[in-house]
């Protein structure tokens, strides 16, 4: 059984949570896959699963162009014993982001957890879909409508409510993304 652990932080509307579910139900798609998904308030209870997981997909909304302090406390700390023992070399990994910008500096904050995972010793895995609105024929609609390639980039708008936001492209693309690490892992 291979195992594949979303760790993630939501607070502000819970758009990145919305996000985290959708790649869990993607995950959970591929054969003999066991998906774990653990709020960065709740890690504690959870070290064995990220430690026996072979993939971890990491999950943050994008802050004022960054990863939120919350879960940038969360990669601190794994600054010891993890980090110091390789206890992550070779596992697979992933992320995500939403920010109410359609662009909000996500790029950065996916940047962020690439260097993160290289750190860990983790390999990257990018999301597999071409980016929508590539043409005049595209729309909101398109999986992938940001145009990310480096993990899911959401878009949010801030005075919307999680069951409207992120909007369902948004929501399936995470889900694609979900079932590719999980088949790679």
């Amino acid at each position: 059984m291979t195992c594949v652990a979303i760790v993630y932080f939501s607070q502000y509307r819970g758009h990145t949570r919305v996000l985290a579910d959708a790649i869990q139900r993607g995950a959970e798609t591929v054969p003999d896959v066991q998906v774990v998904s653990i709020p960065v308030d709740k890690v504690e209870q959870h070290w064995d699963d990220l430690h026996q997981a072979d993939a971890i997909i990491f999950g943050t909304p994008t802050y004022v162009g960054s990863i939120a302090a919350k879960f940038k406390e969360f990669i601190e700390k794994l600054a010891g014993e993890v980090w110091l023992k390789r206890v992550w070399t070779g596992k697979v990994a992933g992320g995500f982001t939403v920010s109410a910008g359609q662009s909000g500096d996500k790029l950065n904050c996916l940047q962020q957890l690439v260097v993160f995972a290289a750190q860990m010793g983790m390999i990257w895995v990018s999301l597999p879909v071409l980016g929508g609105k590539y043409s005049t024929k595209g729309g909101d609609e398109d999986i992938n409508r940001l145009g990310g390639y480096l993990g899911v980039m959401a878009q949010a708008n801030i005075d919307e409510r999680p069951e409207t936001a992120p909007p369902p492209s948004d929501r399936k693309t995470a889900e694609i993304y979900g079932a590719h690490i999980a088949g790679v892992a």
